[in-house]
């Protein structure tokens, strides 16, 4: 800050964020444990623009600014990731009505595929964490036509050749195998459109089901299809310190202008 008595005292701001207690707070910043802005703090007199500083502790980032919101929903079968579908389809205005801001989503699933999807005002995260040139990880569940063998699951990580390019899963698991049918978890960071249904045709296992568990730090957990809930302090924290991880090691283009809802 320009002056000394510009912008809010950083254990103030900590609390308000819900980190801690006040008295917590400034513990944590005798300790060390505080940067801002990439350098350790450790005056308790230290003033801070909750606007424009950005504060971690432990590594962890703190979101400082109340207006931004952060939704976790599972995004049921049937419905496309949009706003507004100018074909008349489901879309995902109906999961943000209880929110006043004005959310959009982070990247897409396809139609037919559940599971999680992140909502947010955070213009600048999103385009972050959808950019495909970040390669956030993310993990799906799929039931898939046949018996898939250990020879298939090796060839998914070992690589495959697709009209538009090899690809390789991250990592790749079979969960079970049951009549006419199996469970394959798939973990990748590709970007690419409908890239786990053309990964599992291609090895001879067409999907039947999608969902997608896991997007970066979070997990889908317990959340029923349909429903939709704030993300936690804990998951803020997590999805925050990836954003601000991924956009310091690339550089970017601006983020687009939001959907409008």
């Amino acid at each position: 800050m320009s002056e000394e008595t510009e912008g809010v005292r950083l254990q103030k701001a900590l609390a308000n964020a819900g980190v801690a207690s006040r008295r917590v707070c400034e513990q944590y910043i005798v300790e060390g444990r505080v940067r801002v802005n990439g350098a350790v703090v450790t005056e308790l007199g230290t003033r801070i623009d909750p606007d424009a500083d950005r504060v971690d502790v432990d590594g962890t980032a703190v979101q400082l600014d109340a207006t931004k919101r952060y939704v976790m929903l599972n995004k049921p079968t049937g419905v496309v990731s949009s706003m507004r579908d100018e074909r008349g389809r489901p879309d995902l205005r109906r999961f943000t009505r209880e929110w006043p801001e004005r959310l959009y989503n982070v990247g897409r699933l396809d139609a037919e595929t559940s599971g999680l999807l992140v909502l947010t005002n955070d213009g600048e995260l999103a385009h972050v964490l959808a950019h495909p040139s970040f390669g956030v990880t993310k993990v799906y569940i799929a039931k898939v036509e046949g018996r898939v063998t250990p020879a298939t699951i090796s060839r998914l990580t070992k690589g495959i050749d697709l009209d538009d390019g090899p690809i390789a899963a991250d990592k790749a698991r079979l969960l079970d195998v049951s009549g006419s049918s199996s469970l394959v978890e798939l973990t990748l960071h590709s970007g690419r459109n409908r890239i786990v249904r053309r990964m599992l045709a291609a090895v001879g296992h067409p999907v039947d089901e999608l969902v997608r568990r896991q997007f970066g730090p979070l997990h889908l957990g317990t959340l029923a299809a349909g429903r939709a809930r704030e993300l936690t302090t804990v998951e803020r924290g997590a999805l925050l310190t990836l954003a601000r991880r991924d956009a310091s090691a690339s550089d970017a283009p601006s983020p687009p202008e939001p959907e409008p809802k």
